[in-house]
């Protein structure tokens, strides 16, 4: 993974998460953006001839390697972590983790740990019940600036995962006003 990708992704766990009714919301596109409670890949895939994932890991980790909050929204077992760049037309666009409890894996129609460079969220939706709750929003300080960010826990067919997303400076949700302030 490349010196860029690595910091976006430690942006992503720094972000100070708030809830969507404190979040001061730049525009009402990054608003419909982070609010969004279908699938992101759907959403995204309407702004381009081509959405495709860069699978950066998909690999087991201990519970404790993941953060406090984050343990609080699953239950605490082994997770497994998928990393991932979803790119329009050759742009990257939202840099996404997810953690998948072990236990989250069994029963599901599909596997999961196979995903592969299918986007999750295609895969998810598609589920006999889906369910998102926990969202929160907030800023992800990097060098060049700020970029929004969402983390939500999904449930797919009643077994959790939670999903955070960072959105690039190339992601169609921004506006002119919104990037890099």
């Amino acid at each position: 993974m490349d010196e860029l990708k690595s910091l976006y992704f430690t942006a992503l766990k720094k972000v100070k998460w708030q809830q969507p009714e404190t979040f001061s919301f730049e525009d009402e596109k990054s608003r419909l953006w982070l609010l969004e409670e279908g699938s992101l890949s759907r959403l995204l895939a309407k702004e381009c001839s081509k959405l495709s994932v860069n699978l950066l890991k998909n690999e087991t980790i201990n519970h404790a390697q993941v953060s406090e909050h984050e343990r609080g929204c699953l239950v605490q077992e082994d997770y497994l972590l998928r990393e991932v760049i979803l790119s329009g037309d050759e742009h990257e666009w939202v840099l996404g983790r997810t953690l998948i409890p072990l236990s989250s894996l069994e029963g599901q129609q599909h596997d999961l740990t196979r995903q592969g460079d299918i986007p999750l969220g295609l895969t998810v939706f598609n589920a006999e019940y889906v369910k998102r709750d926990e969202l929160e929003v907030g800023w992800a300080e990097v060098p060049e600036g700020r970029l929004l960010a969402r983390r939500s826990r999904l449930w797919m067919n009643h077994k959790p995962m939670l999903v955070a997303e960072l959105f690039l400076p190339n992601s169609p949700m921004y506006s002119c006003s919104v990037v890099m302030k």
